[in-house]
C-alpha cells in the first residue's frame, strides 16, 4: 500500500468514527452536562474548560462538539437536566448507534427523527432524566 492509499485508509476510518454533535433547545448548564457526559464517554474536540456561553438576542443558541466513538467509556449513573434537550447527531450508523448506547447510560433518550443516507445518517434525540 502506498502513501496516499494509507492517508485515505486512515482519514475514511476516523470520519466512520467521528460523529458531529449539535446541542439546541437548552439552556447553557444543560448543554454543559450534556458535554460532560460526552466527554466521560468519549474522546471530543471540546476540553473541560470550553464550556457553553449565553449569547445575546432572541436567536436559538446552538453549541456544536465533535465526538471521536471509537473508545467508549461507560458513564456511571444518570445525570439530571433542568429540561429536555435535543440533539442534532450525524455520522455514519455504527458511529450513532454507539453515541446513543453511551447516552443512555446517562439519561433517557428518545429517537425523534432520523434522515438516512448511504454511508451516514442524521438523528435527533430528545434527552431527558431517567
Amino acid at each position: 500500500m502506498n502513501s496516499t492509499q494509507e492517508k485515505q485508509q486512515s482519514e475514511e476510518s476516523r470520519d466512520g468514527r467521528e460523529v458531529s454533535v449539535v446541542v439546541s433547545g437548552c439552556g447553557k448548564d444543560d448543554a454543559r452536562t450534556v458535554f460532560d457526559v460526552l466527554r466521560a464517554a468519549f474522546v471530543t474536540d471540546r476540553a473541560s474548560v470550553d464550556v457553553p456561553q449565553d449569547v445575546n438576542g432572541k436567536r436559538p443558541t446552538a453549541w456544536v462538539v465533535t465526538v471521536d466513538v471509537a473508545e467508549a467509556r461507560v458513564v456511571s449513573g444518570s445525570v439530571a437536566l433542568g429540561e429536555p434537550v435535543t440533539l442534532d447527531v450525524q455520522g455514519g450508523y455504527w458511529a450513532v448507534d454507539r453515541l446513543r448506547e453511551r447516552l443512555t447510560d446517562a439519561f433517557a433518550v428518545q429517537v425523534v427523527g432520523t434522515v438516512s443516507g448511504d454511508q451516514e445518517e442524521e438523528v435527533r434525540l430528545r434527552l431527558k432524566n431517567k
